[in-house]
């Protein structure tokens, strides 16, 4: 063992027959101080984590001499003080580790420099990738092209599960969802809402009519306490609430409250109102957010896609968030955002529904990144302030540099979470305007880039391309051959 003179007065009070080699004495301003072995033995400890880092108590007592109780109990009192930190540091060695490793020990100074290198090491190891790659990953990551479509109900499930809480027009969900899921089944969806496993409401506030515009979100029914939480930032004000429950509705509503869900004929029967009249006042509840039915079908019979009868059971929607706190719900919506989109940045956030904002968020991504479930980086150019993504996304999106674009052109609805026009725009693109959120509109992509576009009446070209794209790309957006590549040209089948 060697030992510093510096140290000669701890070691000789831990092992008082020590031999030395060559014979040397303490410096005097060391010399005079008297030690016991215990204080000895937390005195060595405390200097070797100082500079050894992540090491077991076993490797300690070893260095020393000392039997591994003498080491746990200096390192208990070190822990108390806070010193040194506990835990597990090192990745484990191969072969496969024990079942119960041993517990590491780290002066805490170290810990946290050692913590802030492994930090930068990773985000300079990632080289971020331009708008029109990142919008490549994201058609792969949330299913759209082709090669990545999911299928069957697991299928349905697994899609709703990565929109989980986004608001899309009322109409234009099953759109979204067949755009995802290959030879996509409206029952599927059915039986994931009457199984319990999704739900539907409005989680924003808005007008008081249920048209096939009207925001509608799907959930993940163990996340519907988060939702809850959340939409306190956006629900209606009470005077608001107040005027929608007027009337009849106030009838309907306070009928669901203590009586539960209940069937259509039950309800107009309890109310002494007609089947209209109940059907008008559920489409206000509905665009209230205060009403939602135990299957989709509710939502198809109020915009008119199948009959009344078909609509199921209707139900108030929960007030409170149970035992969910607000911060609780926010680490849900950032998990729910990663999942998402793979990579988060502030610029994504305008996509979802308003009431969160950015900073929250961040301080959450910070901790996630500090205990290494997440990645901090640069990841997508062009992009401002700080941003995170899942270790998954990382890799795919190094594939996603490495491959060549093919070429071909990937249409979405207007509606799709995934029309970021505006929002995440490629330098190349010549339109930096968003496209209005719309059933009916279309946004065509190619090699990530939008280069052409359907609102309402006109076909509009974003971006400059070969001509014989361009004419592809306006009858994509058009869903049928059109005489002209920008301009009117009537709405789309």
């Amino acid at each position: 063992m060697l030992i510093a003179a510096e140290r000669l007065p701890e070691l000789l009070a831990v092992h008082p027959g020590a031999a030395l080699e060559p014979i040397i004495a303490a410096p005097p301003s060391r010399a005079g101080r008297a030690w016991t072995r215990e204080d000895a033995v937390t005195s060595l400890l405390r200097d070797r984590l100082a500079m050894t880092g992540p090491v077991t108590a076993a490797a300690l007592a070893a260095s020393f001499g000392i039997t591994e109780a003498d080491a746990d109990a200096a390192l208990l009192a070190l822990e108390s003080d806070g010193v040194v930190l506990r835990g597990m540091f090192s990745p484990p060695a191969p072969p496969a580790p024990p079942a119960s490793p041993a517990p590491e020990w780290c002066d805490r100074r170290l810990l946290a420099r050692i913590h802030r290198y492994t930090l930068h090491r990773l985000r300079a190891e990632i080289s971020p990738v331009t708008p029109a790659d990142f919008m490549r990953f994201l058609f792969a990551w949330q299913h759209v092209e082709r090669p990545h479509v999911l299928t069957g109900p697991d299928g349905v499930r697994a899609v709703i599960a990565q929109l989980d809480g986004v608001e899309l027009p009322a109409r234009a969900w099953e759109r979204v969802l067949a755009a995802r899921v290959d030879r996509y089944d409206p029952a599927a969806l059915d039986m994931l809402c009457l199984t319990g496993a999704v739900g539907w409401a409005r989680l924003s506030s808005g007008p008081t009519q249920v048209v096939g515009a009207t925001p509608i979100a799907l959930y993940m029914r163990e996340h519907a306490d988060a939702w809850m939480a959340l939409r306190g930032v956006v629900r209606l004000k009470p005077d608001t609430t107040t005027d929608v429950e007027a009337g009849s509705r106030r009838l309907v509503i306070e009928h669901l409250r203590h009586r539960g869900a209940s069937f259509t004929h039950d309800i107009a029967a309890a109310c002494g109102m007609t089947a209209d009249e109940v059907s008008t006042a559920l489409g206000e509840l509905v665009a209230a957010g205060l009403v939602s039915s135990d299957g989709f079908a509710g939502l198809r019979a109020l915009i008119g896609d199948v009959r009344a009868a078909a609509a199921g059971r209707w139900c108030a929607v929960g007030e409170g968030a149970g035992d969910t706190s607000r911060q609780s719900a926010l680490e849900t919506l950032a998990w729910v955002l990663l999942r998402r989109y793979g990579v988060m940045f502030r610029r994504l956030l305008a996509r979802e529904a308003p009431g969160v904002a950015w900073r929250e968020l961040v301080q959450i991504y910070r901790r996630l990144e500090a205990r290494g479930e997440i990645r901090g980086g640069r990841f997508v150019s062009g992009m401002s302030g700080e941003q995170f993504a899942l270790p998954d996304a990382v890799e795919r999106l190094r594939e996603v540099r490495r491959s060549e674009p093919t070429g071909k052109l990937l249409t979405i609805s207007a509606a799709d979470p995934l029309n970021l026009t505006g929002i995440v725009t490629p330098e190349d693109s010549s339109r930096a305007g968003r496209i209005r959120v719309a059933a009916g509109n279309r946004v065509v992509y190619r090699n990530g880039i939008p280069i052409a576009a359907m609102e309402g009446d006109m076909l509009e070209t974003l971006a400059a391309v070969e001509p014989e794209v361009a004419i592809e790309a306006a009858a994509a957006a058009a869903g049928r051959k059109v005489p002209v590549i920008s301009g009117y040209v009537g709405r789309v089948n």
